[in-house]
């Protein structure tokens, strides 16, 4: 399978305010020498402590801005800002609040330039692929957090992008709706074959959603290691937490994550 991403010893650095100089700036290395791929359709979770630079990857992915040293290649080619092929979900919806659920995927369409009815059916298209089909005519204040953020998703979903990148996009839901949705995401990720790059607090979530788990260090944010999930039926096995192969990689996830406490550091 071909590489669709390409990370090659990316580095980046800001300059932040000096705590012990009045008025003075300091150079701050948030990602150092970054350097993995991601497979073409392939389900790639981040996970890491505070502070690891995992939205500073997210921001570099989307072109807002330029890693310092090395680069970042998507089909081959360098990205030098956004782009219609990669698509994004945050954790809070952005959604206008005085458009419908159809009205808020169109909006995006319609800036495209996408014809009136082609717009309306790509977004019944995709109301309907996250289960929103009777929803479509509902204003977020009417919508719960979970049905927002599935219009969210759709959004992305609709400009057809290749690469659909989320930042901690279930982290403010209940846990119970956070796991269906869970669920849904990889139920809709078999279905489009969307290359994803999912990233995440939560140990059991990028254990769950991830093929590979990219493990990062603390500030400056390396990468650690990368971990094999050996799971082929997530959405067969109802009960696929409690599968030895799932509990062996959350362990191996965790104890990379934790190893630095038992050497007297804090994460």
């Amino acid at each position: 399978m071909m590489d669709k991403i390409r990370f090659e010893r990316v580095t980046k650095k800001f300059l932040v305010r000096d705590e012990h100089k009045k008025g003075a700036q300091r150079e701050f290395t948030a990602i150092q020498n970054i350097e993995f791929t991601v497979r073409e359709g392939e389900f790639i979770t981040l996970v890491g402590p505070s502070g690891c630079g995992k939205s500073t990857l997210l921001d570099l992915l989307t072109g807002l801005t330029k890693p310092t040293k090395g680069r970042i290649l998507i089909d081959g080619r360098e990205i030098t800002g956004p782009g219609l092929d990669r698509g994004i979900v945050f954790q809070q919806y952005a959604l206008f609040p005085w458009k419908t659920a159809r009205g808020n995927i169109e909006f995006g369409l319609e800036a495209k330039g996408i014809p009136k009815s082609e717009r309306k059916e790509k977004a019944e298209y995709y109301l309907d692929l996250v289960g929103l089909k009777n929803f479509a005519d509902r204003y977020p204040h009417e919508l719960s957090g979970g049905m927002k953020q599935r219009v969210a998703i759709a959004r992305s979903l609709a400009f057809n992008p290749d690469v659909l990148l989320m930042d901690e996009p279930f982290a403010a839901l209940d846990a119970q709706t956070r796991e269906t949705l869970q669920t849904e995401l990889l139920r809709i990720w078999k279905k489009t074959g969307k290359t994803i790059i999912f990233i995440t607090h939560g140990i059991d979530e990028a254990v769950y959603l991830g093929e590979r788990v990219v493990v990062l260090t603390a500030n400056p944010g390396t990468v650690k290691k990368i971990v094999d999930i050996p799971l082929k039926d997530r959405l067969e096995d109802a009960d696929v937490k409690s599968n030895p192969a799932f509990i062996s990689a959350r362990r191996e996830v965790w104890n990379l994550l934790h190893e630095p406490e038992f050497q007297g550091a804090h994460i």
